[in-house]
């Protein structure tokens, strides 16, 4: 069985550095962080834990920036979302879950195109 290592993105690891330093001091920040915490591990056991987005609804910035074939959401606490993409490590024993963005409801609907009703 191949190994499977999460790596964040510029714009994920900036958001997750900034949940770390407002964690100790606020509960939301820290439930949000916890949750991403515990469905890395299961990303890591389950590749394929997140809902996958079809290919046709994967937002253009993610294809131009990272050129990803791939896309799957996990929904976090107060309607946050971990977005990632699977990749094979160039040595072929590995899989590598990027994790693209962890974003907020109104930033994901905005990123996908979804209108306030």
């Amino acid at each position: 069985m191949k190994k499977v290592r999460v790596v964040l993105s510029p714009e994920a690891e900036e958001v997750y550095i900034h949940l770390n330093k407002e964690a100790p001091t606020s509960k939301t920040e820290r439930i949000i962080l916890n949750a991403i915490n515990k469905k890395v591990e299961l990303i890591k056991i389950n590749i394929h834990y997140g809902d996958p987005i079809a290919k046709d609804l994967i937002p253009q910035e993610y294809k131009e920036k990272y050129d990803i074939k791939n896309l799957f959401r996990v929904e976090l606490p107060n309607y946050w979302r971990m977005l990632y993409t699977l990749t094979d490590d160039e040595t072929k024993i590995e899989i590598i879950a990027f994790v693209l963005d962890f974003v907020d409801h109104s930033t994901y609907n905005k990123k996908f195109g979804y209108k306030k009703k």
